[in-house]
């Protein structure tokens, strides 16, 4: 389980998820919401969030599973044609709430929208070499 950080503030999802939160919802389901984030990205930008409080996909793969299914029915059911799916584990990569959940984005030519591991790092990361005792792999 990722190292989430300690808080005495309950998770704002699972305030959501049991009606103790505002929000606007999109869509529900019985193991999954879809809600506005409070700062869309652009217009369309939901998040999916499943209603059993897992901190991240690579804590729960079967609840990650049933949220990722509930985001690709629901970009079908938008029919959206151009998207994002993105998720984050851990600070390092972005997370801010430490409960699982699913950035459905929608994209169009142009949109100015970089994703999120677009830093503008300008030396690649390369494979290192073969150790000049190792045979090359064929």
């Amino acid at each position: 389980m990722t190292d989430q950080p300690t808080t005495d503030q309950p998770c704002p999802f699972c305030e959501i998820n049991t009606g103790r939160a505002p929000a606007t919802f999109v869509d529900e389901w019985t193991d999954a919401i879809a809600i506005v984030p409070l700062n869309p990205v652009v217009g369309g930008h939901t998040l999916v969030i499943p209603k059993t409080h897992v901190c991240d996909f690579a804590d729960d793969p079967d609840v990650t599973g049933a949220t990722a299914r509930r985001a690709a029915q629901l970009c079908r059911a938008l029919d959206l044609v151009h998207a994002n799916l993105i998720t984050s584990r851990g600070a390092e990569a972005t997370q801010s709430v430490f409960h699982l959940h699913l950035h459905l984005v929608p994209r169009a030519k142009n949109d100015g929208l970089a994703l999120p591991w677009h830093s503008g790092r300008t030396r690649r990361i390369t494979q290192p070499a073969p150790a000049a005792t190792e045979e090359p792999t064929r």
